[in-house]
């Protein structure tokens, strides 16, 4: 599986209620939450994001709650992966189960923050670069069998992954 899109690029810190503001959280619409995701740190993210886009963010990206909306809203807005030098583990987690790629590497994200363009390839576990530099990076198979798989929910009901 590939991932073609365009990098935005976030600093240090930013929390859930950056992602989707919390006036926001009374809904599970996707469509919603999408429209409304980044708007405080981005005004433009939401008019401007496509499938297959990528994040690339420092340190501790999203801290604060641990609800699902975060990673939810960037998945629908069309995120694909998030790149960062440290993550929340509970957005860490939340991302997987929903099937969001999250990928934690302090010196891919700090090779990346320059770049427009990007190449995600899940069965290569590389990351190319629009002027073809490419980096490595760690994915476990099963974390992968859950993110191919759609998430957590999907990679069980496909017999993908044992609980």
């Amino acid at each position: 599986m590939k991932i073609d899109g365009k990098i935005y690029c976030y600093g240090d810190n930013v929390n859930t209620d950056v992602i989707i503001p919390a006036r926001y959280l009374t809904s599970f619409d996707q469509k919603m939450l999408a429209a409304h995701c980044m708007e405080d740190i981005d005004r433009d993210f939401a008019e401007s994001v496509e499938k297959g886009d990528v994040i690339v963010a420092g340190q501790n990206f999203g801290s604060g709650s641990s609800r699902e909306h975060a990673p939810m809203a960037l998945k629908a807005a069309g995120v694909q992966a998030v790149i960062a030098k440290s993550f929340a583990r509970i957005f860490y987690r939340n991302a997987i189960n929903i099937g969001l790629l999250v990928i934690e590497d302090a010196g891919l994200a700090d090779a990346l923050k320059d770049a427009k363009k990007i190449t995600v390839d899940y069965d290569a576990k590389t990351v190319t670069v629009s002027n073809h530099e490419s980096y490595g990076f760690e994915l476990p198979d099963f974390v992968k069998n859950i993110l191919t798989s759609g998430g957590l929910i999907e990679a069980v009901r496909k017999g993908e992954f044992n609980v």
